[in-house]
């Protein structure tokens, strides 16, 4: 069997409804992120880097907004690119390297990205290395390029009011997952275990990441926008919020 034999529609959307439980307002932070690919790319095709991208979700929201973009989707996981490849079915370059390597560049055909897009990955690096990938991804924008990361990333002003949220978004997700409305991250993964096509895919994840992912690291927005301003961009700030969660946006 290959890729293709997937049923990929299926697969993408079993993705989303899992993501979505634990995001509701996912579809709303992709909205800001493409909104200011726009404003930096203009009229031109935007050339977008979708970072520790998944399945494509970024890619294949891009390309339906703007059907002329050049899009590049990287990630390490073997199952989530294989659906990946598969949904975009060859209208971007899908690319594997690792985020922890200072090399992963390498992998790239480009070096002048108008847009980075990363939504809800980079929480499994730790501080030193994160405020070094910032450096990095600076240098594959061209000038006046802009990378947006959404992710957790609580408001230290009001942390008792971020917690009330976050119990609340908690107890709402588990009666998600209580009446079968998403599969919760766990049994995302057992379904796919049990595929012929992804299981031995998730087996060599398994090698990939033998301990599992490293423990989230989710300092507030303004740890991030301290570590894009060290790191050379011109201009960051808070492009979007939602509860606990925040895009900051940093242009080069």
């Amino acid at each position: 069997m290959t890729p293709y034999d997937l049923d990929v529609r299926a697969w993408q959307e079993s993705w989303d409804r899992q993501q979505e439980a634990y995001l509701p307002d996912r579809e709303h932070r992709f909205a800001a992120m493409l909104d200011a690919v726009e404003a930096v790319a203009g009229d031109r095709p935007p050339r977008v880097l979708d970072l520790a991208g998944g399945t494509g979700s970024i890619s294949l929201r891009t390309l339906a907004r703007r059907p002329d973009a050049e899009v590049t989707v990287l990630d390490l996981d073997p199952v989530l690119l294989t659906l990946a490849e598969a949904a975009l079915a060859g209208r971007a370059t899908v690319v594997t390297a690792d985020l922890n390597r200072p090399d992963w560049a390498a992998a790239l055909p480009h070096r002048d990205y108008d847009a980075v897009l990363t939504a809800t990955a980079l929480h499994w690096l730790d501080g030193p290395r994160l405020a070094r990938l910032y450096g990095e991804i600076r240098d594959v924008l061209r000038p006046g390029g802009v990378f947006v990361n959404a992710d957790h990333m609580p408001d230290e002003g009001m942390p008792t009011l971020t917690d009330r949220l976050h119990t609340r978004a908690g107890e709402q997700r588990a009666a998600r997952h209580r009446a079968g409305a998403a599969l919760s991250w766990s049994d995302w993964w057992e379904q796919a275990a049990d595929d012929p096509v992804l299981g031995p895919l998730v087996e060599k994840r398994r090698q990939i990441y033998p301990t599992g992912h490293s423990p989230e690291w989710n300092p507030p927005a303004a740890w991030h926008l301290d570590a894009l301003r060290a790191a050379g961009f011109t201009e960051a700030g808070v492009l979007w919020r939602g509860g606990a969660d925040a895009a900051v946006a940093a242009l080069r």
